[in-house]
């Protein structure tokens, strides 16, 4: 069954009822967060818009459609924010639709933990765990390590970074992406295990599996960096 849940006070408007194409509309008074839900920013006051910020962590945000930003800067900023879709003033109920099952199907393909040694990363809570505690992680930092993990072991360039994590055609000027590994290193070294994220000597970076295959690899190729 295709569920979705309404997340603002006000009553839901007929341009934005899924019902209309054959999904469910949860209740408010059942709690389940592992479904798609939409938010209509513009009929937000501003005091009800900050508190709609602070009230969703990481694990319900990526499956909010959040409606009615009309600035592209601001979509783009709410998207780096973790919203899994954010969409302007204007549209139709059959694009909320397709963009409410590419939410589901995402969810429904992804896994959600990693394991990279004594690593786990957890998708769904967009942070890295050691042994049950969380490193806190910037959503860059996790979109860094998610990325590394595609396959451990293999580099991976500046450029290649850039695109699939800032989403960025160039390589900007500034030196964010050496920030956010560096951030990155420092908190893995608190669990000592800022060895899994090397840098090698052409400057791509790759994660390393294990311990025993990081002290494996000829010194000529891996290159701890910061």
């Amino acid at each position: 069954m295709r569920v979705f849940r309404w997340l603002n006070e006000n009553e839901l408007p007929p341009a934005l009822d899924l019902r209309d194409c054959g999904w469910h509309l949860l209740s408010p008074r059942k709690q389940r967060s592992e479904c798609v839900a939409l938010a209509d920013a513009a009929a937000m006051d501003p005091a009800s818009w900050q508190r709609f910020l602070t009230r969703f962590g990481h694990a319900d945000r990526r499956l909010i459609m959040l409606l009615g930003i009309a600035e592209p800067g601001d979509r783009a900023r709410l998207l780096r924010f973790g919203f899994g879709e954010v969409l302007g003033t204007q549209h139709e109920l059959k694009e909320l639709e397709a963009r409410a099952l590419r939410l589901t199907e995402l969810e429904n393909m992804l896994p959600r933990f990693r394991q990279i040694g004594p690593l786990r990363l957890d998708l769904l809570a967009r942070d890295a765990f050691v042994e049950g505690d969380p490193l806190g992680l910037h959503p860059r930092e996790f979109g860094l390590l998610w990325r590394l993990s595609d396959k451990p072991g293999k580099p991976l360039s500046k450029r290649r970074l850039i695109e699939d994590v800032w989403h960025l055609r160039f390589v900007p000027e500034t030196n964010s992406l050496a920030v956010h590994v560096s951030r990155l290193r420092a908190k893995l070294r608190i669990f000592e295990i800022a060895d899994l994220l090397r840098t090698t000597r052409n400057g791509d970076y790759v994660l390393i599996e294990s311990k025993a295959e990081s002290d494996s690899d000829p010194p000529e190729v891996m290159v701890k960096v910061g």
